[in-house]
């Protein structure tokens, strides 16, 4: 037996395993060298193993590293898709793959499941930006305004808010509450993209994406130039001058039906690298440029923490009951009005 992940023994990488994660490999090959394969597989299998023992789900972002999106997920996707499952899992554990917040979600939905999430300093930007303080400190100086709340965001925010939105239904959720104005919290650039679809008036908080907003409208021309004929898909959490330089705007899930639709030659995704990777393998006839701006939190999920977090069912997500029941009317909401 070699390797550890705390006290407990992973499998060497022997025939067997290589057989059992065969059809996993078959889908990374082209992303991960054969000899880190090595390393890889026996966590994997072991993790596969271990999900049928738990009866245990694993919900996976699609900003997760490759091996972790390709190899042990059994449900991928954005914000949106991953709260919409964590309503339907039946199984007794959910492994959230993702951040703090993701997770949160999947508990306010699942009060009587086992949530966890592998580590638990995995935050969020957006999430750290506003408080349940704040929320209402902005409801007092605009009485009567409902709250649109992002998803990316604490369960004591949710608790505080009318309804929740993620960048996929943003515009669908603001235009159906039937209001002149709402209160849009905590992005800043996606609430100015939100305003730029919509004639609801949005009053903007200042937060952002530490990822998103590192892309500049120079980047994107500089990828024109060295790439005549790419086509650029762009993050609504990006700053507005970046959505401009883009020939589209949208959730990672509009990204990827995006391609499926249009199906250019070469593209550029401005949004967590990891996207590019993982979305790559199911476009092999597309030619994918790669920005590399990471998301650390999401990198801090790791195959051996998934493994830990099986073996121990450990760190698990709480929310105290009653924030979750009343951020659960907000979730609830959003997901009755629906993707766009």
């Amino acid at each position: 037996m070699v390797g550890t992940v705390a006290e407990y023994q992973i499998p060497e990488f022997t025939p067997e395993i290589a057989k059992a994660t065969q059809p996993a490999w078959e889908r990374l090959k082209g992303l991960i060298p054969e000899v880190e394969w090595a390393v890889y597989a026996p966590y994997i299998a072991e993790i596969n193993r271990l999900k049928k023992e738990k009866n245990a789900v694993l919900l996976v972002h699609n900003y997760q590293t490759p091996e972790i999106f390709h190899g042990v997920a059994d449900i991928a996707g954005d914000s949106l898709a991953l709260a919409r499952e964590a309503v339907n899992v039946d199984a007794d554990v959910i492994v959230l793959c993702g951040v703090h917040f993701m997770a949160e979600t999947a508990k306010i939905l699942n009060p009587g499941k086992t949530v966890l999430i592998p580590d638990m300093a995995a935050g969020c930007s957006l999430a750290e930006s506003i408080t349940g303080a704040d929320v209402r400190r902005l409801k007092a100086q605009h009485p009567g305004v409902p709250v649109v709340t992002y998803v990316n965001t604490s369960a004591e925010v949710k608790a505080e808010s009318d309804v929740c939105c993620t960048s996929g239904n943003a515009v669908q959720v603001v235009e159906s509450l039937g209001v002149d104005k709402v209160i849009f919290i905590p992005d800043e650039y996606l609430g100015r993209y939100v305003a730029e679809q919509t004639d609801v008036e949005i009053i903007l908080y200042e937060g952002c994406c530490e990822v998103h907003e590192k892309f500049t409208a120079p980047e994107l021309r500089d990828y024109r130039k060295s790439h005549p004929g790419i086509h650029v898909i762009a993050h609504p959490e990006c700053p507005p001058d970046v959505l401009h330089e883009a020939d589209f705007v949208g959730s990672t899930s509009g990204m990827i039906n995006h391609l499926d639709e249009t199906r250019p030659k070469e593209v550029v995704m401005i949004t967590e690298c990891s996207m590019s990777d993982n979305v790559s393998v199911q476009f092999p006839d597309v030619s994918f440029v790669r920005p590399c701006n990471l998301c650390d939190h999401m990198k801090r999920i790791t195959l051996p923490k998934i493994l830990h977090s099986l073996q121990t069912l450990q760190p698990e997500v709480l929310v105290d009951p009653g924030v979750a029941a009343r951020a659960k009317r907000s979730v609830e909401r959003m997901l009755e009005i629906g993707p766009r």
